[in-house]
């Protein structure tokens, strides 16, 4: 019996291992840091002259820690459905600034945009998203376009956002909300939180909130914006940049997942009978 059990989970390895390729460790800025590296997933039998719409992912890790590698079942979701998916690193905090990390990212979509054709991805069709963190990136990406007009990007190719459980949407928001906390509880504040990280700044706090920047005509992509709904902060922020977006008439969906939490919304996405897989999956019908 434990032998063909073994046999059993050797051969869904085989399965799941075969269904994609990666390229690993891609140089997307010439002679740059040893973070400015991107993944690229393909199906196996995905040929070099196809033209696939491509999904571009952004890690978490509170813009200090974090891989690429972080993607658990998303690459297999998506090239199963006919997607090239592409994760990149970026320089992280303190070593750099937020300034400096956010356009790590617009670069290394730049070199998507001038380079996916070559491994059979659609360079005029790209969907960002990314958790935590990246969903904070994706959405500023996707709404402010001065990061992506920097290297010569055009916003015309992001055809959808999808970020995931971010609560910096709106960062001014989130500082007031964990201060009063603290003004009414106590506790400790963090040396390095939110209020450090966007710059100590009132003005660069305004200035990195995705809401901030949402308006007609921009080219801005519809989003589909996915929270733990257990967390009030990022429920609020969600629901926040929902508003916003509608304001400006860009398509936008919001869908909260109960029974979860934060790493286990980002780690259960892309897997049979996970409710945000399914909102995803109509998203993504959406394109077709």
């Amino acid at each position: 019996m434990q032998f063909w059990i073994g046999v059993f989970f050797l051969a869904t390895f085989a399965s799941i291992a075969q269904s994609q390729v990666v390229i690993k460790d891609v140089t997307y800025l010439p002679d740059g840091h040893p973070r400015h590296v991107l993944d690229i997933y393909k199906a196996t039998n995905a040929s070099n002259a196809s033209k696939l719409p491509v999904v571009f992912w952004i890690h978490g890790g509170g813009w200090q820690t974090g891989d690429k590698s972080d993607v658990a079942n998303k690459p297999k979701y998506f090239t199963e459905k006919g997607y090239l998916f592409v994760a990149c690193n970026y320089r992280l905090l303190p070593e750099v600034s937020m300034e400096v990390l956010t356009q790590d990212v617009a670069n290394a979509l730049h070199w998507v945009h001038k380079n996916i054709a070559y491994h059979g991805g659609d360079p005029e069709a790209v969907i960002v998203g990314g958790h935590s963190a990246g969903a904070q990136l994706a959405a500023l990406l996707c709404i402010d376009d001065r990061y992506m007009k920097a290297p010569g990007t055009p916003m015309s190719i992001l055809k959808g956002c999808i970020p995931v459980d971010g609560d910096t949407y709106d960062i001014p928001k989130i500082i007031m909300t964990a201060e009063h906390r603290q003004a009414i509880y106590g506790g400790q504040m963090p040396t390095f939180g939110h209020r450090q990280k966007f710059g100590n700044d009132p003005l660069k706090h305004v200035d990195f909130s995705a809401v901030t920047h949402v308006a007609k005509n921009k080219h801005i992509p519809p989003f589909l914006i996915l929270y733990f709904a257990g967390n009030p902060d990022t429920t609020a922020q969600a629901r926040r940049l929902e508003s916003v977006l509608k304001e400006s008439e860009i398509p936008v969906k919001v869908v909260g997942k109960h029974d979860s939490n934060h790493s286990k919304l980002n780690d259960d996405l892309g897997t049979a009978e996970d409710p945000a897989t399914k909102s995803l999956s109509e998203f993504l019908e959406s394109f077709r």
